[in-house]
């Protein structure tokens, strides 16, 4: 009976394993997408980092968070990979070409950290990238909707999302850093 009882806890245990249950969480390693320079870029270039995927727009409210996420980066570079995805999905907000996109960003923020071309992030034509970060059938955590500029998607090391955030959460919000922490 004792035998029994061991057998039993240790299934429970092997059950309930969260680290189990992660390892099956589909990771976006597996995409990639167009940089803004028009090179190829395999998410799995990221393995071993967190990843913070943000969609951008240069005539937003939200536009001088490219400050702060260009100060995560360099705070955080050793951990952490931003990507910023410009997208002219709400108001018309990030009207420019790729090159126009580009030098806004580098010229009013130093952005050096990745920028992809310019997506589509919600409805017909929507991205791979964005279609994987809102569908729990695809990304096997949850559902999310990109409600405006600068929602953002945070990734584990293995490409597995972990939480999403709504543009008004700052990129140096304690919500974002406490997971560079862990």
């Amino acid at each position: 009976m004792i035998l029994l009882a061991c057998n039993t806890k240790k299934a429970e245990t092997n059950i309930s394993n969260p680290e189990n249950a992660s390892q099956m969480q589909p990771s976006i390693h597996s995409l990639s997408y167009t940089g803004i320079d028009g090179t190829p870029v395999s998410l799995s270039t990221y393995k071993g980092k967190k990843i913070l995927i943000v969609n951008t727009a240069s005539e937003c409210g939200y536009t001088p968070q490219y400050k702060q996420l260009q100060e995560l980066y360099n705070l955080h570079k050793d951990q952490l990979v931003v990507i910023g995805f410009p997208a002219n999905d709400f108001g018309g907000q990030e009207p420019g070409e790729n090159k126009d996109i580009l030098q806004f960003c580098e010229k009013n923020y130093g952005v050096t950290f990745p920028l992809s071309e310019k997506i589509t992030v919600k409805g017909k034509g929507i991205s791979p990238v964005f279609e994987w970060l809102t569908q729990k059938e695809l990304n096997g955590k949850m559902d999310a909707t990109v409600k405006w500029n600068f929602t953002k998607f945070l990734l584990d090391e293995d490409g597995r999302l972990l939480a999403s955030f709504d543009s008004q959460v700052t990129p140096l919000d304690d919500a974002i850093l406490g997971y560079l922490k862990k």
